[in-house]
């Protein structure tokens, strides 16, 4: 509110004050839509942080102690375990890239998560989303269909592999005395 009152127009001082709330207000009404937003990057941050650590974590560990070794155990010498060797590799290297880009971002996600501001790298986020799509999609079109040939060449190397990945997966049953 403005502290200069003119006592010659009593009544615009009252104008003035209104102009100055209503101005306020319009601000405050542009809150509704902007509450929708800020919940939804909460709940994206949440529901990120848990994921990544529970889910593609997971997913790297499973696919380095137990796919890439099956499928290079059960590669053909010469150039197709070499291709094998060196897809695993790559592969490998995208697992640690993105896994030391996704802990550059994780301290401003927990912020985004608890509603606080944060200094979270956008251009981060977004190379981290690149990289990872970009690697998914190399491994499907390149490495999954390889491991499916590779393996499927002898039914006990893809049962074993199954066998190994169940066995991560089951929970421990407690033995009965």
């Amino acid at each position: 509110m403005n502290n200069t009152t003119d006592t010659s127009a009593p009544i615009s001082n009252f104008t003035n004050c209104h102009s100055g709330i209503l101005k306020r207000l319009t601000a405050l009404d542009e809150l509704p839509a902007l509450l929708a937003p800020a919940a939804r990057a909460r709940q994206i941050a949440e529901e990120s942080l848990e994921f990544f650590r529970e889910a593609i974590f997971e997913h790297h560990l499973e696919e380095e102690r137990e796919l890439f070794p099956a499928v290079i155990a059960s590669a053909q010498p010469g150039e197709e375990l070499e291709r094998v060797k060196a897809i695993t590799k790559r592969l490998t290297e995208e697992h640690r890239m993105v896994e030391a880009l996704w802990k550059r971002l994780e301290k401003g996600l927990k912020q985004v998560s608890k509603g606080h501001s944060t200094d979270l790298d956008i251009g981060e986020v977004q190379r981290l989303v690149t990289e990872y799509t970009a690697h998914a999609r190399y491994e499907e079109a390149e490495f999954l269909p390889l491991s499916e040939q590779i393996l499927g060449r002898n039914s006990n190397h893809m049962a074993a592999l199954g066998l190994s990945l169940h066995m991560r997966h089951a929970k421990p049953v407690a033995a009965y005395i």
